[in-house]
């Protein structure tokens, strides 16, 4: 991203999917931080941490998207 531009660029696949090996591999995920994903993400709703059978899933699938997001912040993709 540009120092001077305020938009982001646009995300491909490839963006996610390699941020998320980066992190198995860095061990700052763990696979159930990916099988969360996989599963509240294939739902397309999101949890609500006021269910308790989702509360754990909750803090892990904020964990996961709290370290994915700072990678992507930092390749320009997100914005803040």
């Amino acid at each position: 991203m540009d120092s001077n531009s305020d938009e982001a660029r646009p995300c491909d696949p490839d963006d996610i999917y390699r941020a998320v090996v980066g992190l198995l591999r860095q061990r700052r995920i763990e696979q159930f931080h990916l099988r969360i994903l996989a599963t509240y993400g294939l739902r397309l709703s999101p949890l609500d941490p006021r269910i308790q059978e989702e509360t754990q899933a909750y803090h892990y699938w904020d964990e996961a998207i709290d370290r994915l997001s700072t990678i992507l912040k930092t390749k320009g993709i997100v914005l803040c």
